[in-house]
Order: C-alpha cells, then structure tokens, then sequence
C-alpha cells in the first residue's frame, strides 16, 4: 500500500475486537505520513456509526495514528482551547479501502482546563469478558494508558499547543489552495 500524500483524503474505520465494524469517518485530510505514523485532520467530517446513524464532526480536530502505540489521540480545537479525546486502540493499519483499528474501548479525556478522565472502564471489562480480550492484551493496553498519562503530563506530540498549532496552520493552508 502506498502512503497517503500530504492533502489527500483518506477513510478512517474503527472495528471492535469481534472484528465488527464501529464507526467510519469519511474524508479525514492527511497533513503528513511518515514509516509509522499518520496526522490528519477532520473538520465538518461525517462520521458513520455501526447502527447507520450519521453525524458531522463540529470543529477541526487534528489526528494522530502510530504504528507501534496501542492508542490513538484526537486534538479537538474549539474556541475556549484544546481538548482531546484518546482511544485505547490497536496500532493501525492502513489498506487500499482506509485506515483501520480495533477499538479498545478505554478513552482518556482531556478537558480544556486540564481535568482527565479515564472512559468506559465498565465497557472495557465488559467486552473482556464478553469477546475474550488475552492476558495479554489487557496487560498491554494497561501499560499504554500509562505511556498515554505519561505523554499527556509532559506535553509530548499531540498534547504539545506548538504541535496542535502547526498542524492546524498546515491544514488551513491546505485547506485555502
């Protein structure tokens, strides 16, 4: 599979981990691509759930996908500041049809004053149990969430003002050619 070129459109899938399709977003805009991992951008961008319903994302959110992190991170943008939601998830993958991850379930949510929330912890065991999540794979994604905490008290990458700041510039200049 050839990489995604900066401004060119690519679909975004999250599957849960029975292999069920969750929820597609259509059209997120690659701002750049490297051997692992993927920016992008969503704005106004429809978004698709399991049971057909549809929605639009409501402001620019930037994306990021790695290769060898079991999550992934949205920087949502709004007025009052930046806020992110992070998705305990496998590494993607990225085909010919979209990029593609199993949604873990688990969710950190950052406020714009700071507060974080972990999400979902019920679901997370529910789904355990429910689909079989190894050993192993629950050790992994535990140690990810610390990695993740780690990344957000240090501002590293997303949760970097320089970095959302960038990302954002390069995306309303794509946007404006």
């Amino acid at each position: 599979m050839k990489l995604p070129k900066e401004g060119d459109f690519i679909t975004i899938q999250s599957y849960k981990h029975d292999g069920s399709l969750h929820r597609t977003w259509r059209d997120t805009m690659v701002l750049k691509t490297t051997e692992n991992a993927i920016i992008g951008v969503n704005d106004h961008t429809l978004v698709t759930e399991s049971d057909g319903r549809r929605w639009v994302t409501r402001e620019p959110a930037i994306v990021y996908f790695h290769k060898k992190y079991w999550f992934n991170i949205i920087a949502m943008i709004r007025d009052n500041g930046t806020s992110y939601y992070c998705n305990m998830a496998s590494p993607y993958y990225l085909d010919e049809e979209a990029l593609k991850y199993i949604d873990y379930d688990l969710d950190v949510k950052i406020f714009t004053d700071g507060e974080k929330r972990l999400l979902d912890v019920e679901e997370y065991e529910r789904h355990k149990r429910k689909m079989n999540y190894s050993d192993d794979l629950d050790y992994i994604l535990k140690e990810h969430v610390k990695i993740l905490v780690d990344w957000i008290n240090n501002g590293r990458g997303p949760f970097s003002e320089a970095y959302v700041n960038i990302w954002y510039k390069r995306y309303v200049e794509l946007k404006n050619r």
